[in-house]
């Protein structure tokens, strides 16, 4: 797969040269833990991509659940789409501040909504402005366009479904946390949470599919790193996380692959360590 792929990623040098676009939509889809002490709305009004405009992550979701941004009800995500100019027609490319992030958040969330022309910028904000390209600070002037949304729910698990899937072994499910969390050595950055794992899940840490400037790795390079955490890649794929959303790294980088059948687990670790009746698992396996 080429590198610029409008479905899945696109470099600095893609959006540089389509920029001044007409139907080109960019999102700022920063989101951090409380621990990293980062304000991702402070940020994009100091400095964004021209047109950029924010995609707030804890907002644009179910607040109706206990859980950190839920799929959002599909009107609400609808009407938010519809105040930020964004909608049926337009190409979207998202990105954030550290590099590859939320960003692939954003990009699940998108194509949950069946919309398919949506990208993740490769590197995002830093290696955008390590490249001395231009920012600014004001919002840009948006008008409100329709967008048809039809729910794709195979992209998505529940906790019911992804214990089915943990019970029978019918599907891969892949941890995004770091290696410590996933074996449960390392504390959870959400109070009240057990720690360790899904049983019969995968440790394919979000970084080790990322290069040190923030950008994802080749193809095949991907492909090493799932094989090595030992992945049946033959199976279907359900990501899971802490919260939702570096597990959609994994969803970018299986479909950067070729891999179609893999869903996200939205309730993530977040749901599942905190939830008493289903099973945990520590250490490597």
């Amino acid at each position: 797969m080429a590198l610029d792929d409008p479905r899945t990623l696109v470099s600095t040098d893609w959006l540089a040269a389509h920029l001044g676009d007409p139907d080109l939509r960019i999102l700022d889809g920063s989101w951090y833990l409380p621990a990293a002490g980062r304000d991702p709305r402070a940020e994009y009004d100091d400095a964004h991509i021209p047109g950029a405009r924010f995609f707030d992550i804890d907002e644009i979701s179910d607040q109706r659940s206990d859980l950190p941004h839920m799929v959002p009800p599909v009107e609400k995500f609808m009407s938010r789409m519809r105040a930020m100019g964004i909608g049926d027609g337009h190409q979207v490319v998202v990105y954030d501040g550290a590099g590859l992030n939320s960003a692939a958040r954003v990009w699940w969330l998108f194509k949950l909504m069946g919309q398919e022309n949506v990208a993740v910028l490769d590197g995002g904000l830093p290696k955008w402005t390590s490249e001395g390209r231009p920012i600014e600070d004001m919002e840009p002037i948006v008008r409100d366009r329709h967008m048809t949304v039809r729910v794709q729910n195979r992209l998505v698990r529940d906790v019911t479904q992804v214990s089915a899937a943990s019970k029978l072994r019918d599907h891969e499910i892949i941890d995004a946390r770091s290696a410590g969390r996933f074996r449960g050595d390392e504390p959870e950055p959400r109070e009240g949470l057990r720690l360790g794992h899904i049983p019969g899940s995968r440790n394919v840490p979000f970084s080790t599919l990322l290069n040190d400037d923030g950008t994802m790795k080749p193809v095949d390079e991907l492909r090493a790193v799932f094989e090595a955490a030992g992945v049946d890649l033959s199976k279907p794929a359900i990501t899971t996380c802490g919260s939702g959303v570096t597990a959609a790294i994994l969803g970018l980088a299986l479909e950067r692959m070729g891999k179609v059948d893999w869903s996200l687990y939205d309730g993530s670790w977040a749901e599942w360590g905190a939830f008493p009746t289903v099973p945990v698992a520590t250490g490597d396996a």
